[in-house]
């Protein structure tokens, strides 16, 4: 068999098991860049790695617009275990097929309190899916897809399994809008005029996690609901993004309006306090 031929199967396999999006980034690439320590690329992790192969499943906008919500944080919760389970069942197929595979789960942190004390992942999702051809990276640090924009979960498959890695996207899909930013509940992005990417205070990002966690209600979420990038916003007619930029405002003048009544009955019901945004 072809190593053409090889990788469709497998990328059949993994879409049969659930994964919408399926990348391959060969391990060369972290070297070529250089954006990622030297102690955080997959040579460093696992020698034996030749190929990462990159699996996507979308978050659902109209549950993540509900965020900070039980539902979204539900969701977050479902989509991480489901890509964890299909990853570990890749493995072991690609085991049977004689290529050597391990991978790294989906959140590589315990809990919000362990990423105070830490907030560095030993692997990146977000690298290794701008490696794979899925995305670019964006100002949030979010990988932005065209599909579903930074509304992707990703997990990573480390292989002996050598293939044609996938062409990277060469266009930044985000535009800088700083809608993220305006609306970002921690204040948690610094714009920087010289560089696409922003400037991003993990604590004061992780602090309000912490609140959410207490509440049942994490996590946040704010930075990809808003991202106006993705052909979800199609399918689910949400394209109002004036409509996420008026909300704080709007909420705090009236709590009834009825535009945002349906997302403040969910956030009122399955977790601590009364939260309406």
């Amino acid at each position: 068999m072809s190593r053409s031929e090889l990788k469709r199967k497998v990328t059949r396999y993994a879409k049969s098991l659930g994964a919408e999006l399926v990348g391959y980034a060969p391990v060369s690439r972290w070297n070529e860049y250089g954006e990622v320590p030297t102690a955080y690329r997959p040579q460093h992790l696992w020698p034996q790695a030749k190929t990462i192969i990159v699996l996507g499943t979308p978050m659902l906008l109209p549950m993540l617009e509900t965020t900070p919500s039980i539902n979204h944080g539900v969701m977050y919760d479902t989509t991480n275990d489901f890509l964890d389970r299909i990853a570990y069942q890749l493995s072991l197929y690609l085991n049977r097929l004689g290529y050597a595979s391990i991978f790294s789960p989906r959140d590589g942190y315990g809990d919000v309190e362990v990423l105070l004390e830490n907030p560095v992942g030993c692997f990146s999702h977000v690298y290794a899916g701008k490696y794979a051809g899925l995305g670019t990276i964006g100002y949030s640090h979010n990988l932005i897809n065209k599909q579903y924009g930074p509304r992707v979960r990703y997990v990573s498959i480390f292989t002996e399994l050598d293939v044609e890695g996938d062409p990277l996207v060469k266009r930044d899909l985000c535009t800088k809008c700083l809608i993220c930013q305006k609306l970002c509940p921690s204040n948690a992005f610094t714009t920087q005029e010289d560089r696409l990417i922003a400037d991003f205070d993990k604590m004061a990002c992780t602090r309000h996690h912490e609140v959410l966690g207490r509440e049942k209600r994490w996590p946040c979420g704010v930075c990809i609901k808003v991202c106006p990038i993705g052909e979800d916003r199609k399918l689910y007619q949400s394209r109002n993004i004036q409509l996420y930029l008026d909300e704080p405002e709007v909420l705090q003048k009236n709590p009834d309006d009825e535009r945002y009544s349906a997302w403040v009955h969910v956030r009122k019901h399955g977790s601590k306090g009364n939260r309406i945004f």
